[in-house]
């Protein structure tokens, strides 16, 4: 799908995954901007492809995967639909929101180290690549509802990514097993990100108001 190694079956279909649970973080992004059933669609598949679009465009990667493969488009196009649906029936949004940008973040990052290593690049550029991929749709996904990205706020995000990025590159120099090392880094970033969220763990914070030179 992302030109994984066929070995490589459990990242295939977390791939499906992430771009479920990302065309669904969109519908509810949206559903919160009250826009319309086009919008919401356009949304999810800019949220679903927008960080492994950019990621392609700066390693020179093509033809890009929902170019070569259009039906990718319709995975989270669907599922934003479904999300119209059962919205109503999701007492508890935020949650489910957080829950699932986070399997998108470590699911994406573990493809754009995937991809960027089969390019034969340098890990600095392999770790990157993982970030790119992971949390750039995201960010599209805040920025066009008008919201403060999850990247930019307290908890921990970006960092989440190259922890993933960095723990499952690891997997790349040892020849270690690609099936159980994708399983562990998925359980490693989630529940790195979910723990941020509930305990709030930030990075230190620059603060610089120009008060010390009155």
């Amino acid at each position: 799908m992302w030109s994984l190694p066929p070995t490589d079956t459990v990242l295939h279909y977390l791939a499906y995954v992430a771009l479920t649970a990302e065309g669904m973080t969109a519908a509810l992004a949206a559903g919160r901007r009250s826009m319309d059933y086009v919008g919401v669609c356009l949304l999810a598949c800019i949220t679903a492809l927008g960080g492994g679009t950019l990621r392609d465009l700066f390693l020179g990667h093509y033809p890009l995967v929902w170019v070569a493969n259009p039906v990718y488009l319709a995975l989270p196009g669907g599922a934003a639909l479904l999300t119209i649906v059962i919205a109503r029936l999701v007492h508890r949004l935020h949650l489910a929101f957080i829950v699932l940008d986070a399997i998108g973040l470590v699911v994406f990052t573990m493809i754009g180290c995937n991809v960027a290593w089969q390019m034969d690049v340098s890990l600095p550029i392999v770790i990157v690549s993982g970030m790119v991929t992971g949390c750039a749709g995201g960010v599209l996904r805040d920025v066009l509802c008008n919201d403060v990205p999850l990247l930019f706020r307290s908890e921990l995000y970006a960092s989440v990514s190259v922890v993933t990025g960095l723990f499952y590159a690891t997997a790349f120099g040892l020849n270690l097993n690609a099936e159980l090392w994708t399983i562990l880094t998925f359980v490693l970033g989630l529940s790195f990100r979910l723990l941020a969220v509930r305990y709030k763990w930030e990075m230190p914070k620059f603060v610089f108001t120009g008060d010390e030179e009155k």
